[in-house]
């Protein structure tokens, strides 16, 4: 009888203790980190992200001083302004000359006429001609200059534009915004200080979307595919272990040299492939937190 219960005891405890060691690969939790940093030079008016604050994707948490730059902005609105009112009018400034060629039109037929009739002489009609074409020839050249002006004058507006957008541009990266949806991990800048351009201002990751990066042997790659669901182990330490579904999102095309923070399944192993696994984090999991890899139950 003691031998029987001998032997239902013993896988049991067998179980109990290879449970810790039960994985395939392990790792350790990370985000995608984004360094969010400053745009513009100036001095930071406010500066509302606090660390641990979810924020939207373009949202925007804070702001740089921009007096400078909308000030150049109106002088650059105030030239366009006086530009575009010297732009010429050529159908006003060509009326009278045209209306002078209508004329000359109207009076080249009557003596063309009186030619007919003998009433005048071949140097009158000819002169009257003449007339006509010195006229046309200045409308010609009156309608060539202002259309010259015309188009300096556009030049000049359109590269009064493209300075008022650097303008917009500059005064848009004065608005400290965050580019990914994500919560604050770390906040290096308040408000008051002065901003350069390239100084970073705060780091944000998404927490809601986290990975496990593994590390596995070669010999492991043969079962691991893109996409091949997983299961995680969470070790939050004291015994408390949770386990999460996983899919294998990424695996490295090169080996490399195994980490020593890094437990793998063959210990002997030198060369392992870094293994990115994706989890959705339930609000438990954090950056730096140990993890397991199970390929199968």
């Amino acid at each position: 009888m003691k031998r029987a219960v001998l032997y239902l005891v013993m896988p049991l405890l067998s179980v109990a203790c290879g449970r810790g060691g039960d994985f395939d690969a392990s790792g350790t939790f990370e985000a995608t980190e984004v360094t969010v940093s400053a745009e513009a030079a100036g001095r930071i008016l406010w500066f509302g992200a606090e660390e641990g604050d979810w924020i939207a994707a373009g949202e925007q948490v804070g702001a740089i001083d921009s007096v400078q730059i909308y000030l150049q902005r109106l002088q650059l609105e105030r030239r366009q302004a006086s530009v575009s009112s010297a732009r010429p009018d050529i159908a006003k400034q060509a009326a009278a000359l045209r209306e002078r060629i209508a004329r000359q039109r109207i009076e080249c037929r009557r003596v063309e006429n009186l030619l007919h009739d003998g009433a005048a002489t071949l140097k009158q009609h000819d002169d009257a001609e003449a007339q006509l074409k010195v006229l046309e020839g200045e409308l010609e050249a009156l309608l060539s200059t202002l259309g010259k002006n015309s188009v300096s004058i556009d030049e000049n507006a359109s590269a009064i534009d493209l300075q008022i957008a650097q303008l917009e541009d500059r005064l848009a990266k004065c608005r400290i915004v965050s580019p990914v949806a994500g919560t604050v991990l770390a906040r290096y800048a308040e408000a008051g200080e002065l901003a350069v351009v390239g100084r970073p201002l705060m780091k944000v990751a998404d927490l809601d979307h986290i990975f496990l990066r593994a590390y596995f042997t070669s010999d492991q790659l043969a079962h691991l595919l893109l996409g091949q669901e997983v299961t995680v182990t969470a070790d939050f330490g004291g015994g408390n272990r949770f386990d999460y579904p996983g899919r294998v999102a990424w695996i490295a095309s090169e080996s490399e040299f195994t980490p020593k923070t890094i437990q793998t399944s063959d210990s002997r192993a030198n060369l392992v492939y870094a293994v990115k696994i994706a989890v959705e984090n339930d609000g438990r999991l954090r950056i730096g937190l140990y993890g397991e890899v199970r390929l199968a139950d």
